[in-house]
């Protein structure tokens, strides 16, 4: 194996939690390292070699290092969850691009003001007023509105128009065909 080689699967195992890595500047081999900052590249080194060149560690913000060391999940669009509890894995659905016009129909058809509503929801009316103004509301909102009017937000992703890329040309489809929208 040459030492490229030798050294990428090095770094791979000081990220991945391999084996003990070996440190970059002096070579030591299987010694704790922790990574540096060398100039403007990150590198892993041992303690001996951060304390000799006077190195600092690389900072990661407090939150930052909290949310890594964390093995919580997160309820957003990072794909992890509880199914059943985050939105984003209902499959399928996305908000209706009418959400705003469902949200003020359902709610003049039950006769409630702005304010009833966002008393029913246990939200501000600013909440109510950017819903129906088209602001897109959170996940939690959107729950709460479904709830509250009865009404369906979440719907079936209709997929994108599609373009049919030809295979028959030996260039492939270029960002000037896009562009053009096959004009030729």
């Amino acid at each position: 194996m040459c030492t490229y080689e030798a050294l990428m699967n090095n770094r791979l195992n000081n990220h991945t939690g391999g084996p003990m890595p070996d440190c970059e500047l002096c070579g030591a081999m299987k010694v704790g390292t922790r990574p540096v900052i060398m100039g403007r590249a990150e590198i892993q080194a041992c303690k001996r070699c951060t304390e000799k060149m006077g190195l600092e560690e690389k900072k990661v913000a407090p939150g930052l290092a909290r949310v890594n060391n964390s093995n919580a999940t997160s309820g957003g669009y990072g794909g992890i969850g509880k199914k059943g509890k985050d939105i984003m894995l209902r499959g399928e659905k996305e908000l209706a691009s009418d959400f705003s016009k469902r949200v003020v129909e359902a709610r003049t058809s039950k006769g409630w003001d702005k304010r009833e509503l966002a008393r029913k929801m246990a939200e501000k009316i600013n909440v109510i007023n950017n819903v129906e103004s088209g602001k897109r509301p959170t996940d939690a909102v959107i729950r709460k509105l479904e709830r509250a009017l009865d009404i369906v937000l979440m719907v079936d992703a209709s997929p994108d128009e599609n373009r049919h890329v030809n295979t028959g040309q030996s260039r492939g489809f270029t960002l000037g065909d896009f562009l053009l929208g096959g004009k030729e």
